[in-house]
C-alpha cells in the first residue's frame, strides 16, 4: 500500500488511481429514479478532463447515469477505475439494501452501470446484522469475496468502518482483506471514528477520503486558512489543490467532485508537485483545533 506515481499500489498488489471523482454527495438522488442528466453530463465531463476514477454507490442512485456517461465518453472499459459501494443502512437499522445480499446488489448494479465487472466494491458501512438482514458482517464479507472469484469485483474492501468492525473480518480469517476503507476524512477530521486511519494503514488497507475538501467548502473560518493560502500563493496551486497533496501525502486517497471543468482539471493536477513533510505536519498540527464532521453524525459524532 504506497503511493507509486498517480496511483496507490493495494496490499493485493492491484492499483488504484490516487484521486477519485465523487458521484455522490453533491449529486445524491437517492429514491428518485428518473434520470438527472445533469449527473450525466458532470459524469462525462469528468472522464474525458481525464478523471481515471469514479466513485459511486447503490445508495446514490446515479448508477445509471454513470453507465450513460461511460457509454458516451467513449473510454475503454480497462482505461476507467469504477468503484461501487453495497447498500448496508445505517445505525438505525431501518433501511438497506433492496437486494437480498451483496453479492445480488452488485449484479443489478452493473446491469445499470452496463458494465461486466467494478475494479472496487465496498460494503458502504458496517451496520449489518442477521435480525435485520439475514447475514452477519462476516457472511456480508463472504458475499464479497464470491464476487471476487466470480469476477464481477478487482478488489474489496469497506466504507465507514471502525476499528471493532474491521476486526470482526480480520479476525474471522478472511481468503481476502479489505484492500480499502473509506471514511469521512480532512484536516478537520483525521479519524472519523478512534484510531482508524492507523490502524487501517497498519493492516496495509488503504484509506480512502470522501469530503477531504470540507475545511475550504464548509469550515471557514478555521486555524488552517491563513498556512494553506500560503502554501498556495508558495506553489502557485489552489487551495483545494493544496489540502488534496497534503491528503495524498498523508497516504490517504481523496474524493472529490465538482462540475465544473477547470475545477475537475485542477484537482487532476496534484502529482506535479509536492508539499514539504513540515507542511504536511503543519497542516495536520493546525487541522486538530477544529473538528468538522459532516455525515454518520448520528453514530459516529460522539468521539468530537
Amino acid at each position: 500500500m504506497s503511493l507509486q506515481g498517480k496511483s496507490f499500489k493495494l496490499s493485493n498488489g492491484n492499483t488504484i488511481p490516487a484521486i477519485g471523482y465523487g458521484v455522490g454527495t453533491k449529486w445524491f438522488k437517492f429514491g428518485q429514479n428518473q434520470i438527472d442528466d445533469k449527473v450525466v453530463e458532470a459524469v462525462q465531463l469528468a472522464i474525458e478532463t481525464g478523471a481515471p476514477h469514479i466513485d459511486g454507490a447503490e445508495i446514490y442512485n446515479t448508477n445509471k447515469e454513470i453507465g450513460q456517461a461511460l457509454a458516451k465518453s467513449g473510454v475503454k472499459r480497462e482505461d476507467i477505475f469504477i468503484t461501487d459501494k453495497y447498500f448496508a443502512g445505517d445505525g438505525s437499522y431501518k433501511a438497506r439494501s433492496e437486494e437480498v445480499n451483496p453479492y445480488e446488489a452488485l449484479k443489478a448494479d452493473l446491469k445499470q452501470f452496463n458494465i461486466d465487472y467494478v475494479d472496487l466494491y465496498l460494503i458502504h458501512a458496517p451496520f449489518i446484522k442477521k435480525e435485520t438482514h439475514g447475514f452477519d458482517l462476516v457472511e456480508a464479507w463472504q458475499y464479497l469475496e464470491k464476487l471476487v472469484d466470480d469476477g464481477f469485483a478487482k478488489n474489496i474492501g469497506v466504507s465507514n468502518f471502525t476499528k471493532e468492525d474491521l476486526e470482526v473480518i480480520l479476525n474471522s480469517k478472511p481468503k481476502y482483506k479489505p484492500a480499502v476503507n473509506q471514511i469521512e476524512y480532512n484536516a478537520y477530521l483525521q479519524n472519523q471514528t478512534p484510531g482508524i486511519v492507523e490502524f487501517s494503514k497498519s493492516n496495509d488497507i488503504l484509506v480512502s477520503a470522501y469530503s477531504p475538501l470540507g475545511p475550504l467548502l464548509k469550515g471557514k473560518p478555521g486555524p488552517i486558512d491563513e498556512y494553506v493560502e500560503k502554501l498556495a500563493s508558495k506553489y502557485g496551486k489552489t487551495e483545494s489543490q493544496i489540502l488534496l497533496r497534503s491528503v495524498l501525502q498523508n497516504g490517504i486517497l481523496p474524493i472529490t467532485t465538482s462540475s465544473k471543468k477547470e475545477r475537475i482539471q485542477a484537482s487532476l493536477e496534484i502529482f506535479d508537485f509536492e508539499l514539504t513533510q513540515d507542511e504536511v505536519n503543519e497542516i495536520n498540527k493546525l487541522g486538530k483545533q477544529k473538528t468538522l464532521r459532516q455525515y454518520w453524525t448520528n453514530e459516529y459524532s460522539k468521539y468530537d
